[in-house]
């Protein structure tokens, strides 16, 4: 038996939720689907001392400020009561334990295969993360190293790793925090760095990067930017590559936008390399039974590596082998009948763009629910667009 609703939306992340906030105020009719048993998933599998790198001002989602009394930049546990607070808040229910098996076109709608039965509806939102699966690579020899061996998807603390030496594979905003608990929380923390990395203050002057960030995409060309920031960031933090840190050939907003790649925003972790508490190494060659091997030809031994390597989206797995992909322009879509919330990576605020995303979906598709709707329906009811 076929279930009919207007819009399916796959996932109660911070996009999913945004989302059924935004279509609930437009009076749309929709279903949330979550493969976990609770909303916001991935932020409780983050380590234990994750903040948000955006202000609490810019990073509410729709029509709901955080609490006054929450600090400037969000932790954690707050970040989850918020998405629990928010979801009650606008009566969402998304459906628990709903694998979303396969989305396909069948003749006018979208069918919506999961685990408990089908979906059919005329619109499709998938917010299914960004970061929905974790990246592991391979390395020659990693089958032979007696230490233990995680991703930081299941790093919750420092707890485990004090005293040990620690080698974290991969220097990302994940890797760079994670080598800063490693170090406080009394490992010997080593980062590998296999590519250049941009590095940015938390705050410059006082500001936060993001509104920085903000001011400067608005005001000035993409091109200068990157040519101005990195003297500027010297100043604040400077230069990485007295720490054996090369920044990449793209500038900041350039790699942003070709290859989705945001800066690592510093929050204490320059200022542990500063003082030898944190190590950094080249790109891994090879691991060894007690160790690992790096690109210079230089070796060294480790109790434990923690692969701060990455995550990939995962709605390949239920779209299959179809071209539809995420796009930045929704003024290219004007008779689409499936959108992506929350694949943008930008300078400004991955939750600030989810906030934009939702509200520009949600009147979209109310915009075209009353271009085909049929005199005396209801905004609530299930339509088809034809």
């Amino acid at each position: 038996m076929e279930e009919p609703t207007t819009v399916a939306v796959i996932g109660a992340g911070p996009a999913g939720l945004a989302v059924g906030a935004c279509l609930r105020k437009a009076g749309v009719d929709f279903v949330i689907l979550e493969k976990e048993r609770q909303v916001g998933a991935s932020w409780r599998r983050h380590y234990a001392r994750l903040h948000l790198h955006t202000v609490k001002r810019y990073s509410a989602l729709p029509f709901l400020p955080f609490p006054r009394s929450y600090p400037r930049y969000v932790p954690r546990e707050l970040m989850i009561r918020y998405l629990e607070n928010y979801a009650a808040h606008f009566d969402l229910r998304p459906r628990f334990a709903e694998t979303v098996r396969s989305v396909r076109r069948d003749a006018n709608t979208w069918l919506i295969e999961i685990n408990s039965g089908a979906l059919r509806a005329p619109f499709v939102v998938i917010a299914s993360g960004y970061n929905a699966e974790p990246v592991s690579p391979s390395f020659a020899g990693l089958e032979t190293f007696r230490g233990k061996v995680i991703h930081s998807a299941d790093y919750v603390d420092a707890k485990p790793f004090a005293s040990q030496s620690v080698l974290v594979i991969g220097m990302g905003n994940t890797g760079a925090e994670i080598g800063l608990d490693l170090a406080e929380g009394g490992a010997r923390a080593t980062i590998s760095v296999r590519n250049g990395v941009h590095i940015v203050p938390r705050e410059l002057l006082g500001i936060p990067i993001q509104i920085v960030g903000m001011l400067a995409t608005s005001l000035l060309p993409a091109g200068l930017n990157d040519r101005v920031f990195p003297t500027i960031l010297d100043i604040a933090l400077g230069n990485p590559s007295r720490q054996g840190i090369r920044r990449p050939e793209l500038g900041i907003l350039q790699q942003c936008s070709s290859c989705a790649k945001v800066p690592v925003i510093d929050v204490g972790t320059v200022r542990k390399i500063s003082e030898q508490a944190i190590k950094i190494a080249p790109d891994v060659s090879a691991i060894t039974q007690d160790g690992a091997i790096f690109q210079d030809g230089s070796s060294s031994k480790y109790d434990a590596i923690i692969f701060a390597t990455g995550y990939r989206p995962n709605y390949s797995r239920f779209l299959g082998t179809n071209e539809i992909k995420p796009s930045d322009d929704l003024s290219n879509q004007e008779n689409a009948s499936i959108y992506f919330v929350g694949f943008r990576i930008s300078i400004t605020g991955l939750l600030r763009d989810i906030s934009k995303e939702a509200l520009a979906v949600a009147e979209r598709i109310s915009s075209q629910l009353a271009a085909v709707r049929p005199l005396g329906q209801t905004p609530g009811s299930p339509h088809v667009v034809h």
